[in-house]
């Protein structure tokens, strides 16, 4: 069974609309390891959109499940995180105008400054993840600089509308993650998954971790974090 972590942003996303002290992105991140989470995932932005120096700080303190902490590349931010020591770091692509990440991240063409940073997460013991597209080249090139594991971007699957889009976008990502597991890397998904479509997903038997936040938070409004966690954990069993 794939393994949920929990993106806790949108919550970090309300607080911040009022510049104020809560909703506390460390409280539900606390409420949803009580309800079964492998791990919590947080984005630091380069804007600090939501997500804010200090949350991760707490959070990496405070939870007894792991911290991926998803990232760009920008210098400040890899300081950051190489002082933080969260269990895992994936990264990924940021255009400051995107509401949300677009697309996976094109390893071919940042071999080179991937490589080195990749590295210094290396000597710390820091596993990294690389957030793509499920295109066999993005796999390979992942290898060559030294990846840990691969997150594969299931957003054009969530955003399909009919059964021809739905099976050719699982195709590519059960293609590629296929790939990906015989050349040793860990296999990740995520990226508009929710309750109606993460079987599929969870389904292909080498992915071994689902990254999920958006879908959570907006049930959590509903029924309660609580819930909201337990719910997609419980459809996540179905695969």
């Amino acid at each position: 069974m794939a393994q949920l972590c929990v993106n806790v942003d949108h919550v970090a996303t309300v607080r911040q609309a009022r510049m104020i002290s809560s909703p506390d992105p460390l409280e539900a991140a606390l409420i949803a390891e009580t309800a079964g989470c492998a791990g919590i995932t947080v984005h630091l932005r380069e804007d600090r959109r939501h997500i804010q120096d200090h949350d991760v700080k707490r959070i990496r303190k405070s939870i007894k499940t792991k911290l991926n902490l998803e990232m760009a590349t920008a210098k400040d931010i890899v300081e950051f995180a190489i002082k933080t020591r969260p269990d895992q770091v994936s990264f990924v692509p940021e255009r400051r105008m995107e509401v949300t990440t677009e697309g996976g991240l094109d390893v071919t063409i940042r071999q080179k400054r991937l490589r080195g940073i990749i590295e210094r997460f290396a000597r710390k013991g820091i596993i990294v993840s690389l957030f793509i597209d499920p295109d066999p080249d993005q796999v390979r090139a992942a290898v060559d600089v030294g990846a840990d594991a691969v997150e594969f971007n299931t957003g054009q699957y969530s955003l399909a509308r009919t059964r021809r889009k739905l099976a050719s976008e699982l195709h590519k990502i059960d293609k590629a993650a296929s790939l990906s597991a015989t050349l040793d890397l860990a296999t990740h998904a995520g990226h508009g998954l929710n309750v109606e479509n993460v079987r599929p997903v969870a389904s292909i038997e080498v992915i071994d971790e689902l990254n999920i936040g958006h879908s959570i938070v907006g049930r959590a409004l509903i029924v309660g974090f609580h819930a909201a966690v337990t719910e997609m954990i419980m459809a996540i069993g179905k695969a």
